[in-house]
């Protein structure tokens, strides 16, 4: 298997985009690896199906009990709610900032830069994102490319729900390494 012996987090919350967590969760955890949901709270989170309510998720981890160093890499699935909420928690912030300085590879779809733009983690980098994310790019520093996958170095970005396979396929391609 790919991921064998490789941990990844996943970091969300409530608001959290379902296909987005999931298919990457399951794509890296169909490699071998070991996914855990990491998140603000304890207990479980709620997912969305766009705009409506669907399943809830049991958390493993809270991001201010969790070492970075721990894991392989992550991955900051969309939703609107949920980066906004992420983005506004200091350990979650501090958690992503964390890999991105050790260049441990990040997967990050849809709306999930805004927890990497709060991290000043974009400057200089190249991503995609949802459209409506791309001028808070731009302005972190920032170029966006409407792609249905982007690789730059560590950082492997995706549009929205409709490049969840491809972006599945990158993250544990990039993984692996």
């Amino acid at each position: 298997m790919q991921l064998e012996g490789k941990r990844i987090a996943f970091l969300a919350t409530d608001g959290v985009e379902e296909a987005e967590y999931v298919e990457p969760r399951d794509g890296v955890e169909k490699a071998g690896g070991r996914a855990e949901l990491i998140s603000i709270k304890g207990g479980s989170i709620q997912s969305m199906d766009h705009t409506e309510k669907s399943k809830t998720y049991p958390v493993d981890r809270e991001v201010g009990d969790v070492d970075p160093g721990d894991y392989d890499g992550l991955v900051l699935p969309g939703g609107v709610a949920n980066p906004d909420k992420l983005r506004t928690n200091p350990a979650a912030v501090a958690f992503v900032k964390a890999f991105a300085d050790a260049g441990k590879p990040i997967g990050v779809i849809c709306h999930g830069p805004w927890t990497l733009i709060e991290a000043d983690a974009v400057r200089g980098r190249t991503l995609t994102s949802y459209p409506s994310v791309r001028t808070d790019l731009v302005n972190a520093g920032a170029e966006w490319v409407d792609e249905e996958v982007h690789v730059d170095g560590n950082l492997i970005s995706s549009r929205n729900p409709n490049d969840i396979t491809a972006f599945t396929k990158t993250i544990v391609e990039i993984f692996a390494k």
